[in-house]
Formats: structure tokens, C-alpha cells, sequence
């Protein structure tokens, strides 16, 4: 991601460019009046698109947030470097937990993952940029984690919350499609992830629509 932020949030300056770098380089100017806010497990764990500081400030009064997963990882970039700041002020636990959007889901991040929702505070809020994706299977995940069926789980990933499943990203549709034809009912999701998850396999066999993945990695602008 391009940005013209370049770290530091210490003077008036700094903090100036941080912000236009997240409006307008990061498109958080769209994220003013949207929000994809959305619970998981209802008074548990929501998702949302990545708020900006007074958007995450109402969140935490309005919901009692404790955490905030951060599922694009550190970038540089004022949202990123804003966020941080405000959870920092708010007393919120932060958590780097990257995903990826377009390709297949890696074993040591599912279970890291997994270790992050089985030992973190409550409420929490999770976030990617737009919250169509990477917070679409987090949230997937964590159906998964909690008991739940593919079904439900794949309710996360929609066009609802901006997710296109013909495009690139249709391959986390696939991803839990492969579990319930190979194990759903059988065998516990995580067994399943640690002994007999193939990402090889499932990158091979995935094909997404041309049209589809140009509307969504260049019109939408999905990240």
C-alpha cells in the first residue's frame, strides 16, 4: 500500500499527513459514514471495517471493547499508526494478526489465531480495511471455534458485508467448502487443520472469474 505517512504522530505536522494519508490514501474518507460493524458472537466479538479513532472511541463506550484484533498486520500507514494510538489511550489489548484476502488460508495462522480468541479479552472488535474479507474469515474462524457448522460460518463471507466469492477472494468460500466435504462431521475442525489441510491443493484446484476479481481488486478496491 502507497503512503505518505512516515511515522510520527509527535508533532502537528505529523499527525496532519497521518490523517490525509488515511483519508485519502487509505480510503478511510469512505469509512466516515460506513462502518460494516457486525457482531460475531453477539456481546463477545464484533467485526468491522478499520475504524478511525472517534468511530473507535464510540465503539468502546457504546460496546464495553476490551480488544481490538487488527487483521491487516503493521502497515505504514496513518490508519494503522492512528489506531494504534487511540487503543493504546483507550487501554484496549492490540493484536497483529495478518490475514490474507486472495490466497489460500496458512495453517500456522488459523492456529495462531486460534490461540489469540481462546486466551483474549472480551468484548472484542476485529477489523481489516474494508471488512468484507480478512474479516470475513476471521469471523468464519471463530463460528468454526465456537462450535458452529460450515453453514454458518460461510454466513460471514457474503455479499453483505462487501465479500465477492467468484472473485480471488472466493478461495476463503473454498477453504471451508473443502472442511465440510472432507471432514465436516467426522472430524474436529482444528484436527482437521493441523493433520490434513492441503493449501497446495486448495490453490491449485481454486479458479476465480476474471470480472469478478477486476471489480473487486481494482473498482472496489478491496485490500
Amino acid at each position: 500500500m502507497n503512503s505518505i505517512f512516515n511515522g510520527d504522530l509527535s508533532t502537528a505536522k505529523g499527525r496532519t499527513v497521518a490523517w490525509i494519508d488515511s483519508l485519502f490514501i487509505d480510503h478511510a474518507v469512505l469509512r466516515l459514514v460506513w462502518s460494516n460493524l457486525a457482531p460475531v458472537i453477539p456481546g463477545k466479538v464484533y467485526r468491522c471495517n478499520h475504524p478511525t479513532p472517534p468511530r473507535l472511541r464510540r465503539m468502546v463506550r457504546r460496546l464495553g471493547l476490551t480488544s481490538l484484533i487488527n487483521l491487516r498486520g503493521k502497515t505504514q500507514s496513518g490508519s494503522d499508526a492512528l489506531s494504534r494510538e487511540t487503543a493504546e489511550t483507550l487501554g484496549l489489548d492490540f493484536y497483529d494478526m495478518s490475514f490474507e484476502s486472495r490466497g489460500a488460508p496458512q495453517r500456522e495462522r488459523i492456529l495462531r489465531f486460534h490461540d489469540i480468541y481462546a486466551s483474549m479479552r472480551t468484548p472484542a472488535v476485529m477489523h481489516c480495511k474494508s471488512g468484507a474479507d480478512r474479516a470475513g474469515l476471521a469471523s468464519a474462524l471463530i463460528v468454526m471455534f465456537a462450535g458452529g457448522t460450515t453453514a454458518e460460518a460461510l454466513r460471514q463471507l457474503s455479499w453483505r458485508f462487501g465479500h465477492i466469492k467468484q472473485s480471488k477472494t472466493g478461495i476463503l468460500d473454498a477453504f471451508f467448502l473443502r472442511f465440510q466435504k472432507d471432514a465436516e462431521g467426522r472430524k474436529p475442525f482444528l484436527d482437521w487443520v493441523r493433520d490434513d489441510y492441503n493449501e497446495i491443493a486448495l490453490r491449485r484446484d481454486f479458479r476465480a472469474n476474471g470480472l469478478a476479481s477486476f471489480l473487486n481488486d481494482w473498482v472496489l478496491a478491496h485490500e
